[in-house]
């Protein structure tokens, strides 16, 4: 009974510092509530559309005008106007007005009516993938469509009847269940959100030790605000704290935002609620392990601001695990938002069931189960080490008084 008094103790205590420091706040409340909505707010539309376009028209028949209809026809395309060359074009790009220069040879039309293939030369701006990519599917579109018309055309004049042809001899059509506009927002948010959540949490947690650290400075190494109670009941009571936090924060962020703006989530609730609750709990003694390297308040923004990046960078949405070095890949599979956004994506995205991601979510167990024992040996120590500091404070006060 008395262990459980001071589990409640700690967790009332950690309470309290929560609501009672407004930059914890900020960091517990305002981060998870805001980001999502401003991030999401910002990728709308998810879909890059009309990019600016300059043509160069070389050939001036009625077939490179049809062509550069079909093109401003396009998702893609936003035909601005023609260049008389590619000097023109250039320096239109240059100056940022378009994006994209398409170069008509003069023989398009000619190479057309003789049966050969006519090429025609697409620069574009690759300083935004995404303008590019929508580009491709746009001009791969066309060409398709191109093909259809000019095939269908040649058969005519062979005396065959147009309506016997419908189409391409292979026929390729693409279907995306997941993220079926396949926009930006819906391809990064799913893992954005999960990051936001650990970060969010270590920031939280690592300013609450600095504030602590500023405290024992000021009064010669003695916290007035430290726990009472064992070291296992204070790593446990702190989590609880945070976990009674962050749960309903992470049915916010992970249900309602994607209801809120249509973004994919055929997951269900019941099988990637028990995966995000071990993710913050890793999440959890992950910080209380690195709130023994904390000195200063400030400490926590400079080094997990910092490692948000990286995190970034580690956890695969940007580029495939499958892909790092074995070097980094140890480094990622200890981050726990790296098991938290595979094992989610899997679930919002298409579908899959906790028992599609066990391995994820053994991943996490096994986090859990190591910054558990790092966090409870670290505390240990620091608290014996605590105690000597705040001994030898009063031998030197009772020194000199006497």
């Amino acid at each position: 009974m008395n262990w459980f008094k001071s589990l409640f103790r700690v967790w009332r205590r950690e309470t309290r510092l929560v609501f009672t420091d407004i930059g914890v706040l900020l960091f517990f409340f305002a981060l998870p509530l805001a980001y999502p909505i401003v991030y999401t707010l910002i990728y709308n539309p998810e879909v890059v559309k009309k990019i600016d376009t300059v043509v160069v028209d070389n050939c001036r028949t009625a077939d490179s005008r049809e062509f550069v209809r079909n093109l401003g026809a396009t998702q893609g395309f936003n035909i601005i106007g023609y260049a008389s060359d590619m000097q023109e074009a250039r320096r239109a790009w240059m100056e940022k007005k378009a994006y994209g220069v398409v170069e008509i040879p003069a023989d398009f039309s000619r190479k057309i009516g003789r049966g050969e293939q006519a090429v025609c030369s697409f620069y574009s701006d690759m300083s935004l993938l995404l303008r590019y990519r929508q580009y491709l599917f746009s001009l791969t579109d066309l060409q398709m469509h191109e093909v259809t018309a000019i095939t269908a055309r040649r058969l005519a004049d062979g005396g065959l009847l147009t309506s016997t042809v419908g189409g391409l001899p292979v026929n390729t059509q693409a279907n995306f269940l997941g993220n079926v506009s396949q926009g930006f927002a819906s391809f990064v948010m799913p893992g954005i959100v999960v990051l936001i959540l650990q970060q969010s949490l270590l920031l939280g947690i690592t300013m609450i030790a600095g504030t602590a650290a500023d405290r024992r400075r000021k009064n010669k190494g003695y916290d007035p605000l430290d726990y009472e109670a064992g070291t296992l009941a204070t790593v446990l009571g702190k989590s609880l704290c945070y976990l009674m936090i962050y749960l309903p924060l992470s049915y916010y962020i992970l249900e309602l935002i994607p209801w809120m703006f249509s973004l994919p989530h055929i997951g269900r609730f019941m099988d990637f609620m028990p995966l995000i609750f071990v993710m913050l709990l890793a999440t959890s003694f992950l910080g209380q392990t690195l709130q023994v390297f904390v000195r200063e308040r400030e400490s926590s923004l400079l080094v997990i601001v910092f490692t948000s990046v990286v995190c970034l960078f580690l956890s695969g949405l940007t580029w495939p695990r499958y892909a790092f070095s074995p070097f980094w890949k140890m480094i990622s599979d200890l981050v726990p938002a790296t098991w938290g956004m595979e094992g989610f994506i899997r679930i919002n995205s298409n579908g899959s069931t906790l028992a599609d991601v066990s391995h994820y979510y053994m991943g996490l167990w096994a986090l859990t189960g190591l910054y558990f024992i790092s966090a409870v040996v670290l505390r240990h120590f620091t608290s014996k080490a605590h105690a000597d500091c705040q001994r030898q404070g009063r031998e030197c006060a009772e020194v000199s008084e006497i």
